[in-house]
């Protein structure tokens, strides 16, 4: 970043010295462009109750099981939330709004205290940050700023702010149940073995990841990404924010805003999913929007293989009539690549498809 701008947009936005934006690094949009977003597209949005997936009868957790198959497939996301109390399974509210109020802690720190977590690489398992990778962008930064942790097999956590490692770990633990829970029904969906699949790619010790993002406010919102239009590595993630919006996801080649229903997570599935599915179901496209009225702040799980799990179509999926589109590559070079890029839609996916099948999707 220019050397007479702030280290981050939290410090840019804070400083007030700015009623217009510096352009030469942070407009990435075209304001004359008409508008790409479908509102009627929003109320189609799937939704998934986790209650029927952990607690319902047999019945009920296969149509829950038929509606996650049909979300991923048609969608790549949807909103899971508990419509009835389940013991032992979900995150409570309190603890999903303590993490929120923990990450806002950590992003209200000094900035000489979070500078110390910028890190030196991409697998470094703290590390804080702005933009997605101001290394590889050329000439445009996003109005974003992050911190990044690995959080199993191994937990790592800031030391600042007090509270936040105890409300981390519980929220960790948390999430990647949600996430095994769903992985567990999408497998169902697809008729693959839980058991095979977890052996396959090593889900006991899945490199999941913990990421929040604060996007405060812009003063030309309408010029710039909080994120630029990309999908997420891994298996699946589940985000959940404040009570301000800002994500948008792609369906059918148009935009849709997405508002969450009360106590939800927004679940999305990531690359790995569709590479292990050989295209059945896919990672969708999803982008972050600014604004100029209110700090919106998101936190987020990736659940993932292990980082040296080859991740390949499984066998089950792979037919003459629907050979291999992906060929294998570690989740760790898959991440080293993905995020020591810049943010480009699919660019790291389509590095690994198959050209003779390009025609299968």
């Amino acid at each position: 970043m220019a050397a007479d701008l702030p280290n981050s947009v939290k410090q840019l936005s804070d400083s007030g010295a700015f009623s217009s934006l510096p352009l030469q690094l942070y407009a990435s949009r075209d304001p004359t462009a008409p508008s790409d977003v479908d509102a009627t597209l929003e109320p189609q949005i799937p939704t998934i109750d986790l209650s029927l997936l952990t607690g319902a009868t047999p019945r009920e957790r296969a149509r829950m099981v038929q509606r996650l198959g049909r979300a991923c497939q048609d969608w790549g996301f949807f909103m899971a939330r508990t419509f009835r109390v389940v013991v032992n399974h979900g995150v409570p509210e309190g603890l999903r709004q303590a993490m929120l109020e923990a990450a806002k802690k950590f992003f209200d720190l000094e900035e000489e205290d979070k500078e110390e977590l910028r890190g030196e690489t991409v697998l470094d398992p703290i590390r804080y940050g702005t933009s997605f990778n101001p290394k590889a962008e050329v000439g445009v930064r996003y109005w974003r700023d992050f911190l990044k942790l690995a959080v199993h097999p191994d937990f790592h956590s800031p030391a600042k702010p007090l509270c936040f490692s105890d409300v981390l770990r519980d929220y960790a633990t948390c999430t990647r149940r949600v996430g095994m829970e769903l992985l567990k029904g999408i497998w169902e969906s697809l008729d693959l073995e839980e058991n095979d699949m977890n052996k396959a790619l090593k889900l006991d010790s899945c490199f999941q990841v913990f990421v929040a993002n604060l996007y405060p406010p812009c003063p030309q919102p309408e010029l710039v990404f909080g994120l630029p239009p990309h999908s997420d590595l891994g298996l699946l993630t589940l985000l959940h924010q404040n009570g301000v919006d800002g994500l948008d996801v792609e369906h059918g080649g148009k935009w849709v805003h997405v508002k969450p229903l009360p106590g939800s997570f927004l679940v999305n599935a990531g690359d790995h999913m569709q590479i292990v599915t050989n295209g059945r179901y896919k990672s969708t496209l999803h982008r972050a929007m600014a604004n100029g009225k209110s700090t919106r702040v998101s936190v987020l799980t990736v659940v993932g293989p292990s980082l040296d799990t080859v991740v390949e179509p499984v066998a089950a999926l792979v037919s003459s009539e629907r050979p291999a589109m992906y060929r294998g590559w570690s989740y760790r070079q898959f991440l080293e690549c993905h995020q020591g890029n810049q943010l480009k839609e699919k660019a790291v996916l389509e590095l690994l498809r198959c050209r003779d099948h390009e025609d299968v999707i």
